[in-house]
């Protein structure tokens, strides 16, 4: 008979940590995990990021010009179809236009950035409040929300600029809740989403719901879908299987989230 300290035990982890939504989805990527080192290091990286960017002189008005409520940004990010991306590789795809905090030096930006619907392949225009990158980790949207809407080409250039003309002329009346918002070029069909901070307000969630419904003058039928960034995430699953010898018998001993099976092998 084999004693206690002769006993193997196995474990076997399965962690699943993040899916991918569809190709098609608007505005968001895969992320792979890494090693705490790895971790560790991109957090660093990310710090000295936004101590640079905070060290930036923010874009202010010109003189005589007519400022909007918030700074906003202009992002342009394109990828090959399902082809996998880690955050790293998110970020450095992602490429930052320009910024603007006056209803002038937004057009000045717009009237020479080509239209959605001229756009080919993956790619994505966003536009975002100054500060915040259009990434599900980014403080002011990892606790929020999108609103979805798909959109049968030919119609993602007319919807987009009517967006973000309300975005910027604060017709959504939501205070600080909206973050962003994002039109997604696809081979088959256009997305555009726009981005809140809190998902779980749903007066908030309804309002810009009605509004993004009367802006775009969607017919009745239309489907909304709003999806929460938490839902982009899979649930960690996590397996441990030991097996040991007592008293001359062979035992496995599974485990898994709400699951005990002890057995005989």
């Amino acid at each position: 008979m084999k004693s206690v300290q002769d006993t193997t035990i196995f474990i076997l982890l399965s962690v699943s940590i993040k899916s991918s939504l569809k190709d098609d989805d608007s505005g968001d990527h895969d992320q792979d995990q890494g090693s705490p080192k790895d971790s560790e290091k991109e957090k660093a990286e990310d710090e000295d990021k936004e101590q640079n960017t905070s060290k930036k002189k923010m874009v202010v008005p010109g003189a005589g010009e007519h400022p909007l409520q918030y700074n906003y940004t202009f992002w342009y990010s394109r990828r090959t179809p399902g082809r996998p991306a880690s955050t790293q590789s998110y970020e450095q795809n992602i490429k930052q236009i320009g910024s603007f905090a006056s209803v002038e030096q937004f057009w000045r930006f717009y009237s020479h950035m080509i239209r959605p619907g001229d756009l080919t392949g993956h790619s994505d225009f966003h536009l975002f409040k100054e500060g915040i990158k259009p990434m599900w980790e980014d403080d002011a949207n990892k606790m929020g929300g999108k609103w979805i809407i798909r959109l049968r080409k030919g119609l993602a250039s007319r919807c987009w600029e009517n967006l973000i003309l309300a975005m910027l002329g604060e017709q959504f009346m939501v205070g600080e809740e909206i973050c962003g918002a994002v039109v997604s070029v696809r081979f088959q069909e256009d997305i555009i989403s726009i981005w809140n901070k809190t998902a779980s307000d749903q007066a908030t969630t309804a309002r810009i719901r009605d509004t993004l419904r009367r802006v775009l003058n969607l017919p009745p039928n239309t489907i909304m879908e709003y999806k929460t960034h938490t839902d982009s995430w899979k649930p960690v699953r996590l397996s441990i299987c030991f097996r040991y010898n007592f008293a001359g018998i062979n035992h496995k001993l599974a485990y898994s989230p709400g699951a005990l099976l002890v057995g005989l092998t």
